[in-house]
């Protein structure tokens, strides 16, 4: 099994469930080193997505699922990664057992524009629920975001 760092909606240990039933938690961590942003704003969503990029003295909250085969195939269709919406990274995520290995989807585009305030909110119910820290979801609450009517 390889092990996945999950973040933004993919922290909600539910919908983990249902999209990777044979994939168990396996804790949680920081990537340390990136920042979560939002880009491919042209793909045709509310908004713009949740990806990663590099960014020194920067963190971000991620869910580690010990990742079948199988429920691996799945999330990259759930993902898009098998269509190139999101690609695979190899990172080092740090967790109170020590540093674990793990790969991580990126969006395959630039980055830029605003996630609409619906997927906001579900990014931050997802952080709250993988057991966030009170300020990372507070951050997320109040991160620019579309509004219903844009």
């Amino acid at each position: 099994m390889a092990l996945y760092a999950a973040y933004g909606s993919n922290l909600d240990p539910a919908q983990m469930h249902m999209r990777c039933p044979h994939s168990p938690v396996a804790g949680t961590g920081w990537l340390e080193g990136w920042r979560l942003t939002f880009g491919g704003d042209d793909l045709g969503w509310e908004g713009s997505l949740a990806t990663l990029v590099e960014e020194p003295g920067e963190h971000v909250f991620v869910g580690l699922y010990d990742m079948t085969d199988s429920d691996a195939a799945e999330l990259d269709a759930w993902e898009g990664a098998d269509r190139g919406i999101y690609r695979k990274l190899r990172v080092r995520v740090h967790t109170l057992d020590g540093d674990a290995l793990c790969w991580v989807y990126v969006l395959d585009g630039y980055e830029g524009g605003l996630p609409s305030a619906r997927y906001l909110g579900l990014l931050a119910d997802a952080a709250e629920a993988a057991g966030a820290p009170g300020d990372y979801v507070t951050e997320l609450r109040h991160r620019p975001c579309r509004s219903a009517a844009s």
